[in-house]
């Protein structure tokens, strides 16, 4: 396992880290249901192997953004045997959430409990955008940050991003914060914060963690023949997988990668990955190639969902991500997919244009436009 520097914490961190989001579940498609003892199996080789990074969130592996999920009490269950010794961990205030100051400490408070932890190594301000940032700062998030790393109940503050490049800088600017986190892979160079974004809070001393780095598993399985071909047509052999993440790493202002492994398989290829990819380490020839990937992808993406899940549950029952996944795929891969397998509720054409899974999209879809063009083409 190789290890960078967080920024100006001065931890060193794994330049893997283990991503809580998409753990396996069991049979039956309930996100609450994980597969504890894959998953538990899963995480502990990945440390046993290096990985000292561990990231999760309140609402992971939950029923919506507005409850508590299953994946912070879990990870208090994998990290007991003495390996809550052996990593930081990392999870977020849900800035959706936050209306008063006393919400803060109300949410931090129930997040120690829940990973049964007495402090929380890398809190951040969950998915923030314009709305989101405006409400924390009224309600108080300096202070808020202040008295919490001053207790000891966090070490380092930090947040994540999930809106136009614009707002990034202002809030990088606006706090002494140690690290950030955003969405980067080699479709998404110039997506919200973006190369620049990276650029700039490397500056500011801040550590950086990525998120996406393979945009959801797409830019892993199933591409098309002709980026296969792209890929196929360099000097060394690698899956895509390795030249996604290979792509993010050689990126020297990167300090961890997270990836939401879901199979000991990708466990052991990421960890394989992650002990040689080193900073400036791809020449010019590999770079290539990757443009020429990246080139023919872009030319097929319709939608830029990365199943976040943010916009769900939706209040007449579709199911967006699904319904986007579909769709691109369709697009992507030149062929159909089982849209009738669908229940007829989460559907495209169950949509009642009430624009409350807009307000939640990180990646600021026009969601129900959208649907309206899933509908076109399934229905």
């Amino acid at each position: 396992m190789l290890f960078r520097k967080f920024g100006k914490t001065n931890e060193m961190v794994s330049i893997l880290g283990f991503g809580c989001m998409r753990l396996p579940i069991l049979p039956g498609g309930d996100q609450t249901q994980i597969d504890e003892e894959k998953a538990i199996q899963s995480i502990r080789y990945s440390i046993d192997e290096g990985v000292n990074y561990i990231d999760t969130a309140y609402p992971y592996h939950g029923t919506g953004m507005g409850s508590a999920g299953q994946s912070e009490p879990f990870v208090a269950k994998v990290l007991k045997d003495g390996y809550r010794e052996k990593v930081k961990i990392a999870t977020k205030l849900p800035s959706w959430l936050i209306k008063t100051r006393e919400d803060m400490d109300k949410y931090l408070n129930e997040q120690l409990e829940r990973l049964e932890t007495d402090v929380i190594d890398f809190y951040l301000v969950h998915a923030l955008n314009s709305v989101l940032w405006k409400n924390v700062k009224e309600a108080g998030i300096t202070e808020f940050l202040d008295q919490a790393i001053k207790d000891g109940r966090i070490k380092h503050a930090g947040f994540s991003f999930h809106d136009k490049h614009d707002n990034f800088n202002e809030i990088v600017d606006y706090y002494d914060w140690s690290f950030c986190q955003i969405q980067y892979n080699y479709l998404d160079e110039n997506f919200q914060a973006g190369l620049e974004g990276l650029k700039y809070a490397a500056q500011k001393g801040l550590g950086i963690t990525i998120m996406e780095p393979l945009r959801g598993g797409k830019l892993a399985v199933g591409l098309p023949d002709d980026v296969l071909d792209a890929f196929g047509q360099a000097e060394v052999n690698r899956t895509p997988a390795e030249w996604a993440l290979r792509w993010v790493w050689n990126h020297p202002e990167v300090s961890v990668v997270l990836s939401g492994m879901n199979t000991m398989e990708q466990v052991v290829e990421n960890l394989k990955i992650a002990s040689e990819a080193r900073e400036n380490s791809l020449p010019v020839k590999e770079l290539d190639v990757i443009d020429r990937a990246k080139s023919l992808f872009k030319q097929r993406i319709k939608i830029n969902c990365t199943a976040c899940g943010y916009c769900m549950p939706c209040p007449a029952g579709v199911n967006i991500p699904s319904c986007f996944a579909m769709y691109n795929n369709h697009h992507m891969f030149c062929r159909e997919e089982s849209y009738k397998m669908l229940q007829p509720q989460q559907r495209a054409s169950n949509c009642k244009e009430c624009g409350i899974c807009e307000t939640h999209c990180p990646q600021a879809i026009p969601i129900r436009q959208e649907l309206e063009k899933v509908k076109s083409i399934f229905e």
